[in-house]
């Protein structure tokens, strides 16, 4: 995570610990929609609130996800970012009061990382009518000022079971869910999806880690590790994980079994700890990170629009990674179900 500084004039702000990602000393006016305007003699940059899930930046997969787009607009389009997480077992005031302090901070465009910010975004979006505010992963808020950015989780899954199914040699196959949730629920049923595809006789070992309201099965490495263990000693030889910092727990247990692993959100065989990347098979692929800088744009272009934003297969939202090499083999079959997906000719479940 990094490392956080204290805004000294926001004193509530102090005290949740926002993590400063950059800085100016020009004077900025703010317009009437939210946007942050240029200053005399155009210094002053586009203000960015980020409110990650649980994890927050340094989770090696989702908020990750979300971090590495805030850091593209940095880089691209020169806004400036604060940071800012949730902890586990919080209640929801705090997360309301997060968002008012990004808000009350000067950063007038909001990404909530996580379908659990939901009702706050809600309240706190009706509340401040001038800021925009962008909810990953949720439709269950919605408003003039709420853009909704959801992915079709359901088909990179698809597309990472069957290579599951494809190189697995015990014909046992696992997924650890962080917390069961109609979200959640979407990996699974289309990574189940895709191996009965390919092998409709494959077995599938589910475990979820947590329910909610208990979202801590996102941030704990121990229970990643016992699922899939047990898994392992089930017979299972290759476990796909859809659980946030806890899949390092699914990594490490993988190591330990001499078998193989899914990661998800990011390419985690590039983000993972290096001592269990050599395990990792391939990754679902969810590009939060296109999402947030799309939202980001369009706020700094002046082409913000309220609602839900569909990242699919076709517009290039999800999709399954190849690092390392170890589905080269098979790729031309996964591009296969990948064209027959785009096109409509297989149609993937979500619940």
């Amino acid at each position: 995570m990094r490392h956080a500084t204290k805004v000294a004039a926001i004193v509530a702000a102090a005290a949740l610990g926002l993590a400063a990602c950059g800085s100016s000393d020009t004077p900025s006016t703010t317009s009437s929609d939210g946007a942050t305007q240029p200053a005399a003699g155009g210094g002053e940059k586009l203000k960015v609130g980020m409110a990650y899930d649980v994890g927050g930046r340094g989770d090696q997969s989702f908020n990750d996800a979300a971090a590495k787009g805030l850091d593209k607009a940095k880089s691209e389009l020169g806004v400036e970012g604060q940071e800012a997480a949730a902890t586990n077992g919080e209640p929801e005031s705090a997360r309301e009061e997060r968002l008012q302090q990004l808000i009350d901070a000067g950063y007038t465009n909001i990404v909530a990382v996580g379908f659990a910010y939901a009702p706050s975004v809600k309240k706190v979006a009706a509340e401040n009518k001038d800021v925009k505010f962008a909810l990953v992963d949720s439709t269950d808020a919605a408003g003039p000022n709420i853009e909704n950015i959801t992915f079709a989780e359901n088909e990179g899954s698809f597309l990472v079971g069957a290579a599951a199914a494809l190189k697995t040699k015990t014909n046992v196959i696992g997924f650890v869910g962080g917390v069961e949730t109609p979200l959640i629920k979407k990996f699974e049923v289309g990574y189940i999806a895709g191996a009965k595809a390919v092998n409709p006789k494959i077995e599938v070992k589910v475990k979820y880690l947590t329910q909610p309201p208990d979202f801590s099965g996102f941030s704990s490495v121990d229970k990643g590790k016992a699922a899939a263990e047990g898994m392992y000693q089930q017979g299972a030889d290759i476990v796909y994980h859809a659980a946030g910092g806890s899949g390092g727990g699914v990594f490490q247990a993988a190591k330990a079994a001499g078998k193989l692993a899914i990661g998800v959100d990011s390419d985690q065989a590039l983000t993972a700890d290096p001592s269990v990347r050599d395990v990792i098979l391939t990754s679902m692929i969810k590009r939060v990170d296109v999402g947030v800088f799309d939202f980001i744009k369009s706020v700094k272009d002046g082409n913000f629009k309220a609602g839900e934003k569909v990242f699919d297969l076709k517009a290039g939202g999800v999709d399954y990674a190849t690092t390392g090499g170890k589905i080269d083999d098979i790729k031309d079959k996964l591009d296969g179900y990948k064209q027959k997906i785009i096109s409509g000719e297989i149609k993937v479940p979500a619940a």
